[in-house]
């Protein structure tokens, strides 16, 4: 089995039909790891030297942290991808390069994810971030939970209303790329070429020193630091290739109902099946007008092709997802959780009902079309309320606190009654 990384996509004006910004992103990882939808409130820590504990190690806490939500492997701290209050947006793909992956256990690359959308309102400021905890902390670990050892460098997609930022990794070196407007996305390779908008200071020279670049030719950060060839990145029938193929098919027309069928998309591989699978997608519209809300949409079930798109806004006092939430296990010792030979039974209620639906209808294809057609009906009613609410510019808080977790429940409401019926 060859370990295979996610997808992420960002489109900006023009490319997309109402000056929004769309982000979006498949999570794709072992089949029966499960995925949680989670929501932590701002909160202030004022305790002086408070520590905060990571997946393997402790960090610096800082003063204040914002309000996310997060799409993450239940067995973690971090998080594949997610959005705060202020309108950021990240997702991480795994890469691999000339630069030897770390065994040593640091910080992952989703826990990078988690903070920086806990610790910047921009993000440029969430670049910012990551680099900082990067260079003084380093990456490196496992990144599954049981006897499989998979680890791997990180890239990462940021957006917020305003603009997209790459982030590519080679151990603690680094590029970043700006990205002001069309489409752009990252897969598990390196990516950004020539145009490098911030690096890290030695990022030239440890490539000089290795060999990698003669220091005189145009610097390619990805033709260095990878054994791509660069030239032919977007002529290749890899995911990378296929992503960005599609997100030009629907240039100029993207709307999150585009990114979401970009997602759901299996002929390309970017809707991922096998024993690496899309586990969770996410989809966000993040509004140039500052007094429209931003809307982040996550499945918390595999295969986006059988999952509802959810939606989520930030509002003051949202009540605690619970049916997106995964049981807890107390464990020994909890650095050794990616060690464990059994893993713990993590599925929350909305997984294990959307798994006893699929398998319920086994290979009956009307059944399935009954199910497929149950979930898309829920599904397009969501967006009709989220298009309203966008165009009337009104929201209902009393009802937006409860939105996803009132979603969740009438999603596995379908599920029970398929279930029933059988």
């Amino acid at each position: 089995m060859e370990p295979c990384s996610c997808d992420t996509f960002v489109a900006l004006p023009p490319a997309t039909v109402d000056s929004s910004i769309i982000f979006g992103k498949n999570s794709d990882r072992l089949c029966d790891e499960v995925q949680e939808v989670v929501y932590f409130p701002a909160a202030v820590h004022n305790n002086v030297g408070e520590r905060l504990k990571c997946t393997y190690i402790e960090i610096d806490q800082v003063p204040e942290t914002c309000a996310v939500v997060l799409s993450r492997p239940a067995w973690l701290w971090g998080a594949e991808m997610g959005a705060n209050e202020h309108g950021v947006c990240i997702g991480n793909e795994a890469v691999w390069g000339k630069e030897e992956v770390c065994d040593e256990e640091a910080l992952l690359g989703m826990d990078l994810v988690r903070l920086g959308l806990e610790r910047a309102d921009t993000a440029e400021k969430a670049v910012n971030v990551i680099v900082d905890l990067l260079e003084k902390y380093g990456q490196g670990g496992n990144c599954t939970e049981g006897s499989m050892e998979f680890s791997y460098h990180n890239s990462f997609l940021i957006a917020d209303r305003k603009e997209a930022w790459i982030v590519e990794t080679a151990g603690k070196y680094w590029a970043a790329e700006k990205v002001q407007e069309g489409v752009r996305n990252i897969s598990n390779q390196l990516s950004i070429t020539t145009k490098i908008d911030r690096e890290h200071q030695d990022m030239r020279n440890y490539a000089k020193q290795k060999g990698w670049w003669d220091g005189k030719k145009e610097f390619d950060f990805a033709a260095t630091y990878s054994y791509l060839d660069t030239a032919k990145m977007l002529t290749s029938s890899d995911r990378y290739c296929e992503g960005y193929k599609l997100l030009n098919k629907h240039k100029g027309s993207i709307t999150f109902e585009a990114m979401m069928e970009i997602l759901r998309d299996k002929p390309s591989g970017i809707n991922m099946e096998g024993q690496f699978m899309t586990t969770a997608s996410m989809v966000s519209i993040l509004p140039q007008d500052t007094s429209l809300p931003c809307i982040h949409f996550f499945t918390g079930t595999p295969d986006p092709a059988r999952s509802i798109f959810k939606p989520f806004i930030f509002v003051p006092n949202i009540s605690q997802l619970l049916d997106t939430s995964s049981p807890t296990f107390e464990l020994d010792d909890p650095v050794k959780k990616s060690h464990l030979r059994i893993r713990p039974d993590r599925r929350h209620r909305l997984y294990r009902k959307h798994q006893q639906a699929l398998e319920a209808i086994g290979e009956d294809t009307e059944k399935a079309k009954v199910l497929l057609d149950g979930i898309k009906k829920l599904e397009k009613g969501l967006f009709k309320e989220m298009e309203s609410i966008l165009q009337s510019r009104h929201i209902s808080v009393d009802k937006v606190i409860n939105l996803y977790s009132q979603c969740t429940k009438d999603e596995i409401r379908i599920y029970t009654t398929n279930i029933n019926s059988q």
